[in-house]
């Protein structure tokens, strides 16, 4: 199967990376407007050649947008507008109901099938590109009835094969669900990070103080804004009620602190803990 991937950093030279060492593609044609991302990703071997859009997309089965979520809706009207019979078009934001919205009458809308990796790290760029990155990570596809079923078949079959287990939602419970578990966990990494910085003038004290407990919950704090704005910005409505109950669950265990009322403060870190219920389960016991 030709590939063509349009936006070869993290996530599309991840993908790149899975696709060939599970011998899903034939060969993987990339796409990106930055010319340092293009020349990395074929210095790197993620790609087999770099090609502008038009002659990328042209010879391609399967092409994959990987590109900053504001960018991909008008992306995928430009190759639905264009594509020929058989090929199919995913994308793989991390927000869908624009998206969805934005192709919903288009004439060729079945040949897009709408997919989310629940995979990242804080790094971009071709060189953060990560080896059998999705193994075992959960794929949501959006709007199933929407796209043609040998379209779905064969974006199953791909992810498959490359060790995801599928998931399906709707665009919009898709967006809800991902600022509860995703987007709401950079916002606080941000925060923390601000609130340090704002906190802790001394930068030799928070490299000699930080233990792996500050380490794990700030390490989101290094992504990129050129992804996280965009997305932030997209689910925004999403993003403020979690952000508001996240900020409500705050202020109970300040007024908590502020009365010293410990046997209330267990009792609010105890049902907290009962989240690892959920997050230690395997894959085979959902």
């Amino acid at each position: 199967m030709k590939v063509t991937i349009i936006g070869v950093g993290l996530i599309g030279g991840s993908l790149a990376l899975s696709m060939r060492d599970n011998g899903i593609s034939s060969s993987i044609t990339g796409v990106d407007k930055d010319p340092e991302n293009a020349r990395k990703a074929l210095e790197l071997g993620l790609v087999d050649e770099i090609a502008d859009m038009k002659e990328a997309v042209g010879g391609a089965d399967l092409v994959v947008i990987a590109t900053p979520v504001d960018s991909i809706p008008l992306i995928a009207v430009k190759l639905l507008n264009d594509i020929r019979p058989g090929q199919v078009v995913i994308d793989t934001g991390s927000i869908k109901t624009e998206l969805s919205e934005v192709v919903r009458c288009h004439p060729n809308r079945g040949r897009l099938v709408a997919t989310h990796p629940m995979w990242g790290t804080e790094y971009s760029g071709p060189q953060a590109a990560v080896k059998g990155a999705f193994r075992g990570r959960t794929v949501v596809i959006c709007d199933r009835e929407a796209s043609d079923p040998d379209a779905v078949v064969l974006v199953e079959e791909v992810y498959s094969r490359i060790g995801m287990p599928v998931s399906y939602m709707s665009s919009e419970e898709q967006d809800l669900h991902s600022a509860y578990v995703s987007h709401i966990s950079h916002i606080t990494s941000f925060a923390l990070a601000l609130t340090v910085l704002e906190k802790e003038r001394e930068e030799e004290h928070i490299f000699d103080l930080a233990g792996g407990g500050f380490e794990s919950t700030v390490r989101l704090a290094k992504s990129s804004p050129q992804t996280w704005v965009p997305i932030l910005l997209k689910n925004k409505y999403n993003v403020l009620d979690v952000l508001r109950e996240h900020i409500h669950q705050l202020n109970i265990i300040r007024k908590l602190l502020e009365r010293d009322q410990g046997r209330e403060l267990a009792a609010a870190i105890e049902k907290a803990n009962s989240i690892s219920r959920i997050i230690d389960k395997k894959p085979n016991e959902k």
